[in-house]
């Protein structure tokens, strides 16, 4: 059997400069050699494994730097990939596929996802260099921690949460502060908790209650340098919750990386996205102009149905002699030459002081019917519940 060729040095570069990131059937089909040579060649220039000689990682090892668990979750694949769009790449080996990231695509990633993530779990250079702006917001992830816990509540916590409570006299700001909690990590914790009781709720008048432009010029800042929603809010002094409603009311969303990508470079309210109808109804600074919208383009279909021949006697709807499945009482077939037309008379909901008009006499408004139903319907299992403990 003949020896094979000698190897350049033009070819130990080429392979040395490609391992990693060229599949080895390609190095082959390049070198005009065999898969076998190459991979013995790379075996004894000690190149390394071929899946940890490129500038990528593996999936399942970002995870791991990142976040400090073992395993790639689902959860991992929805929130990172799939919702915030981390680029993920296949590689194959010999028979076998992994999911690999290119570090410069998540460095690019993860500075748009920076409120996401979490540097304080991730080492320092755990990855290789690291951009400048990772050092800042590691420090600041360190100091968000110290002012929010995010491992789970003790039953000492939880004690001391519902002695809070039972005094009346502590708000969302001055909790957060004492038990070194998010408002929403406690309002979560006093719906598991099973209580009833609930933060002082903040006053919504008065000086302290405003927002300057100070104030705003600042939220805005710290949104774009990445802080908390905590530490925001002490800077301004108000609680998170409140900085939280005010971003909302604003972008729609709580998620500081999107809003940080709507203000850009500019100031607060820039690039504020239009809200929906179903979104304008409900925010306050909308929710005037908007059923007013809605009143005035249902006045405008209602006519152009009439124009159209639909329903030319919209009146029967307004009529008590009407019934929906008997037609008129009265026995009247043009609304319009109608001389036995009854208006219905408004009523008022006893639970709610709600007005509404219905045909038929009613003590209580059709929400709140049904809510007293779900309200019957609750109490019953729960003695239904008690009454089986007991007969057990």
């Amino acid at each position: 059997m003949g020896l094979g060729k000698n190897w350049t040095q033009e070819e130990l570069d080429y392979l040395e400069s490609v391992w990693g990131t060229v599949s080895i059937p390609t190095i082959a089909d390049q070198l005009g050699r065999s898969v076998d040579a190459i991979k013995v060649k790379a075996s004894r220039l000690q190149l390394g494994p071929v899946l940890l000689a490129g500038d990528y990682i593996t999936l399942n090892q970002l995870v791991r730097a990142v976040t400090g668990t073992h395993n790639v979750y689902t959860y991992h694949l929805t929130s990172w990939v799939e919702k915030r769009g981390l680029p993920i790449h296949t590689k194959k080996v010999n028979q076998c596929s992994f999911r690999v990231v290119f570090l410069r695509e998540f460095w690019e990633w993860a500075e748009r996802n920076r409120s996401f993530i979490d540097f304080s779990r991730m080492e320092p250079m755990i990855l290789g260099e690291e951009p400048e702006w990772v050092a800042a917001q590691r420090r600041k992830d360190f100091e968000s921690y110290a002012l929010q816990r995010k491992d789970p509540w003790t039953p000492l916590e939880d004690q001391r949460l519902l002695h809070l409570l039972e005094m009346q006299k502590y708000g969302y700001r001055e909790l957060s502060e004492m038990l070194h909690r998010s408002a929403g990590a406690i309002q979560r914790r006093c719906t598991d908790l099973k209580t009833k009781l609930r933060p002082v709720r903040a006053g919504n008048h008065g000086p302290d209650s405003t927002w300057t432009s100070d104030d705003f010029a600042i939220l805005a800042d710290g949104i774009k340098s990445g802080d908390s929603y905590t530490a925001i809010g002490n800077r301004i002094g108000k609680s998170e919750k409140a900085v939280r409603g005010k971003v909302y009311t604003v972008y729609l969303t709580e998620n500081a990386d999107k809003v940080r990508r709507y203000i850009g470079s500019g100031n607060w309210g820039d690039g504020a996205p239009e809200p929906t109808v179903k979104q304008g109804v409900c925010l306050s600074r909308t929710r005037s102009e908007t059923r007013k919208a809605l009143s005035e383009l249902a006045g405008i279909l209602k006519v152009r149905m009439n124009q159209l021949g639909y329903d030319p006697y919209w009146q029967r709807f307004m009529c008590a002699n009407w019934d929906d499945f008997d037609g008129c009482s009265a026995g009247c077939d043009d609304c319009d030459s109608c001389v036995e037309f009854r208006r219905i008379k408004p009523q008022y909901c006893k639970r709610c002081g709600a007005t509404f008009y219905e045909r038929k006499e009613a003590l209580f408004c059709e929400p709140c019917r049904k809510a007293r139903k779900k309200q019957a319907q609750r109490k019953w299992s729960i003695l239904n519940a008690r009454e089986k403990r007991r007969s057990s």
